[in-house]
């Protein structure tokens, strides 16, 4: 029997393996799912991407506003804002270097810019070879990078960049065209700004004919504008200019050591604000509200379109107490006294104000330069510090009557030499060896320098003096309770006054008791003058220690006038504090005063000699020695500091004055600091030589000035010498 016969399939096996074809039949399925979402993509949502592509971001940006304006008690104006056409430039969020080097060198087809360069053999040059270098990279990046080796190219930050700046070579800028140069200049200060905020590329010298072209080509120049901007001026030319301060430039921007505190405050890197003294002071005043520009960006970060949402307002405008005219004439008072200098005197200090308010008046200072040269030195006024001589005796007297050691029942003592066992010798010039008996008063007028020393005895402890004795006094107490009652005074501390950087005075340790004494008669701590012009007018007005101010009010801007406008603010005379003494006491020392200037043997008085004015006032000679600061030694020998404080009417004070004249000779029998102060009187009350229509028979500074030599010489004892004897 025959096995039946296996039938073959007719499909034969496929030779491809199951899990290929399940790989085959997932690529399909992805590439589908692919192309319907690149269908669906394109088709559908092909507006919606194209939107997003084209889509502008919106953001507010400030711009600056011109400053207030400063102006003297009289609205004559001292800092005023002058107005310039401006090219700027607003640099976008995504603006790269190269692209600013294409906006740089469009631009340089419309303006010009100053652009003398190293190569072009120039005395001064406005561009710098690393500006061209910088310029170089930013136009020429990729041919820069070819140069890099490998391993340059690994290097990042500052490292990379400086390895850039090493390949361009000095053919690359050497010949740059007048085109290129210009170019360069303009993209150094574009360079400087930040993403979004608005710098001035050209402020000076803007033509007509460089506004109208460029306005003409604004669309093909990204960033760029036109406008007005502004510049400081100083219509009385060097007119309190040191006290005045200064603004920065918009390169300069906020100071380093201030940013953070004025980001806060909303202002830009780049904005300009005062930069000292008064400028500063009253930054917050001054600055105005600045403009609101709305800037409109595309997708790539680059500016399209800026919108001014607020025009700004100018800052408020500071009206300062002095009147020019009076602080004109005080300055040069101090020019004709340092003219007469003598020896190693370099300089005259001079502050006026009124002891009721706080009103600086007149604040002068002049010094000799390094050249010969008289120069402004008005800031010394309140950041040099002089010993002040018998000056201060005023503050003694009140300290000891605060202190209570002092009242009508003890307040005469015997004004005697005194020889105290490891100090020098005391004495008072109109008495060298004998005995007198005086009061406070007659201290005053005669200036004594025994009658201070012993209430700074009676300070510490010791009530009896006998010759050669040693004082058990605790000298670091004493001078420290010295010098609390004299900060009642002003006397080194702060004045209060509304400028930075203010000098308290230099305050040394005593080494030894004997220098309490010498304290007592200002031989010892060092004041600024404007500290002695507080002292006075605390004296002057009963006692009340008001800070002194240059500012009295603030006034906005008349928006049709553009002048000076309504008042904005008042500013209040500010009270340090009252001095804690009784009415009679200082009714004792103010009548000391007077007599200092009006009493036979006052020390002043021949200065004050038939004015119509009464005033009373102090002089004070204080012997020194001077510091070299080539050698960082002092100078040998020593030397006077010739002060002077007063006040007037007697009355009803207006005016109260500090003189300080510096390092005369001991030898000197000058007295300038005398005929200063009569001068700076006369001119406050328009009499004498100031007189509008002076009289033919007026008195003129060079007959004061004869007659009071004539008179230290005849009657050298009335004068205020107030130099000590050095043990023998």
């Amino acid at each position: 029997m025959k096995k039946p016969i296996k039938k073959n399939n007719d499909k034969k096996k496929s030779h491809i393996p199951y899990r290929l074809n399940l790989m085959f039949f997932i690529v399909f399925v992805l590439f589908s799912a692919l192309i319907l979402r690149l269908g669906y993509l394109q088709i559908v949502k092909a507006d919606e991407f194209r939107a997003e592509v084209d889509r502008t971001d919106q953001t507010t940006i400030t711009g600056s506003v011109p400053r207030g304006e400063i102006f003297d008690a009289n609205l004559t104006k001292l800092v005023g804002n002058e107005a310039r056409n401006t090219i700027t430039y607003t640099r976008g969020k995504s603006t790269s270097s190269s692209d600013m080097t294409n906006v740089a060198l469009d631009l340089a087809e419309y303006i010009s810019m100053p652009h003398a360069s190293p190569f072009d053999n120039a005395s001064d040059t406005d561009i710098t070879e690393r500006d061209m270098q910088d310029f170089f990279i930013a136009s020429h990046m990729d041919e820069i990078r070819d140069r890099l080796t490998a391993d340059e190219k690994k290097l990042s930050g500052s490292e990379s960049y400086q390895a850039m700046l090493d390949k361009v070579t000095e053919s690359d800028i050497s010949e740059f065209s007048e085109k290129e140069k210009i170019a360069t200049a303009i993209f150094k200060e574009m360079n400087a700004s930040y993403a979004l905020s608005t710098i001035n590329i050209k402020n000076e010298e803007v033509s007509q004919e460089e506004i109208a072209r460029v306005s003409e080509n604004l669309a093909s120049l990204p960033g760029i504008g036109t406008g007005t901007d502004w510049v400081r001026v100083y219509p009385q030319e060097n007119m309190l200019r040191s006290i005045l301060g200064s603004v920065t430039s918009q390169e300069q921007g906020i100071p380093s050591e201030k940013l953070s505190r004025y980001l806060a405050m909303g202002y830009s890197r780049n904005d300009r604000v005062g930069r000292s003294y008064l400028e500063q002071e009253y930054e917050t005043v001054l600055k105005g509200s600045e403009s609101i520009i709305e800037t409109v960006t595309d997708g790539n970060g680059e500016v399209i379109q800026q919108i001014e949402k607020f025009s700004g307002s100018k800052g408020s405008n500071l009206i300062l107490s002095p009147e020019i005219e009076y602080q004109e004439t005080v300055e040069q008072i101090a020019i004709d006294a340092l003219e007469k200098r003598q020896g190693l005197s370099d300089g005259v200090y001079l502050v006026a104000m009124d002891p009721q308010t706080g009103d600086i008046l007149a604040m002068a200072g002049k010094s000799v330069n390094e050249d010969g040269e008289i120069v402004d030195d008005a800031l010394g006024t309140f950041s040099k510090n002089f010993q002040m001589g018998s000056s201060v005796k005023g503050a003694t007297i009140l300290s000891a009557y605060m202190d209570g050691v002092l009242d009508s029942s003890n307040n005469t003592i015997i004004d005697q030499p005194l020889k105290i066992r490891g100090s020098k010798n005391i004495s008072s010039v109109f008495n060298r060896s004998g005995s007198v008996p005086i009061n406070d008063i007659t201290a005053l007028e005669r200036s004594s320098n025994v009658y201070m020393a012993r209430l700074a005895m009676r300070m510490g402890g010791v009530w009896d003096y006998s010759e050669n004795m040693t004082l058990p006094i605790d000298a670091d107490a004493l001078i420290e309770k010295q010098r609390r009652y004299y900060a009642m005074f002003g006397l080194g501390t702060s004045t209060g006054i509304d400028l930075p950087n203010e000098s308290t005075g230099l305050l040394n340790p005593p080494p030894n008791a004997g220098n309490n004494l010498f304290e007592a008669f200002g031989q010892f701590d060092l004041y600024t003058p404007l500290q002695l012009a507080q002292y006075v007018s605390t004296i002057a007005n009963d006692g009340t220690r008001i800070a002194p101010r240059l500012v009295s009010e603030i006034r906005g801007t008349d928006s049709e006038t553009g002048d000076v406008g309504a008042l904005l603010t008042d500013i209040e005379p500010k009270v340090m504090n009252t001095v804690p003494v009784e009415e009679e006491a200082m009714e004792r020392v103010q009548e000391g005063f007077y007599q200092a200037v009006h009493g036979d043997q006052g020390s002043a008085r021949s200065a004050f000699a038939g004015a119509p004015y009464e005033s009373a006032g102090k002089t004070g000679t204080a012997q020194t020695q001077k510091y070299n600061p080539e050698t960082k030694s002092l100078f040998p020998g020593e030397v006077l500091n010739l002060t002077y404080v007063g006040y007037a009417p007697y009355d009803d004070p207006e005016i109260a004055i500090a003189v300080v004249i510096p390092y005369n000779p001991v030898t000197s029998s000058a007295r300038e600091n005398l005929v200063a102060a009569r001068r700076m009187m006369d001119a406050y009350f328009k009499v004498g030589e100031y007189e509008e229509e002076t009289a033919s028979d007026t008195e003129t500074v060079e007959e004061l000035q004869e007659e009071q030599d004539e008179e230290s010489a005849s009657n050298n004892e009335s004068q205020d010498n107030e130099t000590t004897e050095s043990e023998e």
